[in-house]
């Protein structure tokens, strides 16, 4: 126990203002398993989304590959803006995030099937998924990558609302989907990304939660 009555940092122990190795494990878990039934949710529905995510689904419908690949290898050239604006803690978090979020993305569809499933339905509930995933992680010091460091390097270092910054980048992402989707899809897509900025923008704010 330090002087100051606080538990130290450890494997297991955290203090008031510190998450404990444990803690941020189980988080880049939990984070990582909500988004990856999000984007399945999307996915059983032929739905998009913004981000990088959102551009792993325009290659996926548009050239076959898998949305876990491609996902993971966009995400690759990030982690060195990640690491040179951020730490490495965070990179390494959120590399490990990425990683899981991508395998599980190719798992769960052989685990899990919608046999019915309204687009409104995968919209809210897909996007809610996935922002409370990244809520998680950005809670940890972590994220799924690409724009997610993007928006939480102009929070920290400008003040921008996270949610409302990637809300803007995934904006532009879906503009380029009616190259290959129907004006329908884009609207349960925009629904879906309106649903997870709007869950960040709320809910995540760094002068509330200041746990590191």
């Amino acid at each position: 126990m330090e002087a100051d009555g606080k538990t130290p940092v450890g494997f297991w122990a955290s203090t008031s203002d510190r998450h404990s190795v444990v803690e941020d494990i189980q988080a880049i878990a939990a984070g990582s398993m909500l988004a990856a039934l999000g984007v399945t949710m999307l996915a059983a529905a032929d739905l998009l989304i913004g981000g990088t995510a959102g551009l792993g689904f325009l290659v996926r419908y548009s050239t076959g590959l898998s949305f876990g690949l491609v996902f993971f290898a966009l995400n690759l050239p990030f982690y060195w803006l990640s690491y040179r604006r951020m730490g490495l803690a965070f990179t390494v978090k959120t590399f490990s995030a990425v990683a899981l979020t991508s395998v599980l993305t190719e798992v769960l569809p052989t685990l899990i099937g919608f046999e019915r499933l309204h687009p409104i339905a995968a919209a809210l509930f897909g996007g809610l998924l996935i922002g409370m995933g990244m809520l998680a992680l950005f809670r940890h010091r972590a994220s799924l990558g690409g724009f997610g460091i993007l928006a939480l390097y102009l929070q920290d270092r400008f003040g921008w609302r996270a949610g409302l910054v990637q809300l803007g980048l995934d904006l532009s992402v879906l503009a380029l989907s009616f190259v290959v989707a129907s004006p329908m899809v884009i609207f349960f897509s925009i629904l879906a990304a309106a649903t997870l900025n709007l869950t960040l923008a709320i809910n995540h704010r760094t002068d509330r939660y200041i746990v590191r």
